[in-house]
């Protein structure tokens, strides 16, 4: 149901939804703190189990946004661990961050050695093909971090990653919740 933006003020809000939207949105980004000073003040129900998955994902967050991928990955692998298995996608993207992070650090052996190791595979991938095309260029550089594809070394490339992660396990562990709850 579409309203027209004019009557706005006629539509009536359910304090309750809000509470539950703003809630939702506290759960999903990691804010233990302000969550639970708002359900302190508001007199919500304190969501099941939310400390122990929300500091696991949090974690995960910070280590992906950080650059530190291969522990995210462990991490993941732990809290959903064939949630990386089945998203082949987001692991590339993750390793790719490790990746990022030995050339940055001008270890480009390592960097070649870890690609001949994790990567190769995606090679035989044809939509992987041209981001590991752009990957590999970042060692034809002596400053990649000012090369055409400096971006893929950038905070914006983990935050997006990290964002996806994040997603990736929460929608994980909510299709668990409703599987336990309601059996589907």
């Amino acid at each position: 149901m579409d309203v027209d933006p004019r009557h706005y003020d006629l539509v009536g809000i359910n304090e309750n939804d809000i509470h539950n939207v703003v809630l939702s949105y506290l759960v999903h980004n990691c804010f233990n703190e302000t969550m639970e000073s708002f359900i302190a003040c508001t007199g919500m129900k304190q969501p099941d189990d939310h400390l122990e998955g929300m500091e696991k994902r949090k974690r995960i967050f910070n280590f992906a946004l950080d650059g530190n991928a291969l522990k995210a990955i462990e991490l993941t692998n732990q809290l959903a661990h064939d949630l990386l298995e089945k998203n082949e996608e987001l692991y590339f993207d993750l390793l790719s961050i490790h990746f990022g992070e030995l050339v940055r650090s001008r270890k480009c052996s390592e960097a070649l050695e870890f690609a001949q190791a994790k990567l190769t595979h995606f090679g035989k991938v044809q939509k992987y093909v041209e981001k590991l095309e752009d990957f590999m260029a970042l060692l034809a550089y002596e400053e990649p971090d000012k090369s055409p594809m400096f971006h893929l070394l950038g905070l914006e490339h983990r935050q997006k990653i990290a964002e996806s992660l994040n997603r990736a396990i929460l929608g994980l562990l909510l299709d668990f919740l409703c599987a336990s709850v309601y059996g589907f």
